[in-house]
């Protein structure tokens, strides 16, 4: 359904993180979660992974904030490993989760905690 109050392709809600370096993780995003967009110098970046739309911003006019965001990738092993080399700690190695996603949990250098999930199954 598209609406005159959103711009056209966008969702309702966006999460938008606020950090000190932005174009730091914009580069966070495009190698872990394989996210399309570029770094934009003084407003925020858009950036998309698969259909949902995420913003990163300065903390110009506002403090810095953290996230906690559940994001699903085709390779939780893969997102993880990268996430760890580009210095993420982790909270929650990758596990067999009951409903159905292998999931695990890292916090990013700037605070943000990800849930990365593959769903594998479906339950009834």
């Amino acid at each position: 359904m598209t609406s005159t109050w959103v711009p056209p392709d966008w969702p309702a809600v966006i999460p938008r993180l606020s950090v000190a370096n932005p174009e730091a993780v914009v580069k966070f995003l495009r190698q872990v979660f394989s996210a399309e967009g570029e770094f934009q110098e003084g407003r925020p970046s858009e950036m998309r992974i698969g259909n949902s739309l995420i913003m990163v911003a300065g903390i110009v006019a506002r403090a810095a904030t953290s996230s906690f965001l559940y994001v699903y990738v085709p390779d939780i092993d893969v997102s993880y490993q990268r996430a760890l080399e580009l210095g993420a700690e982790s909270m929650e190695p990758p596990t067999e989760m009951p409903y159905g996603d292998r999931r695990c949990m890292v916090r990013d250098k700037w605070g943000n905690v990800w849930q990365i999930a593959t769903h594998r199954k479906f339950h009834a």
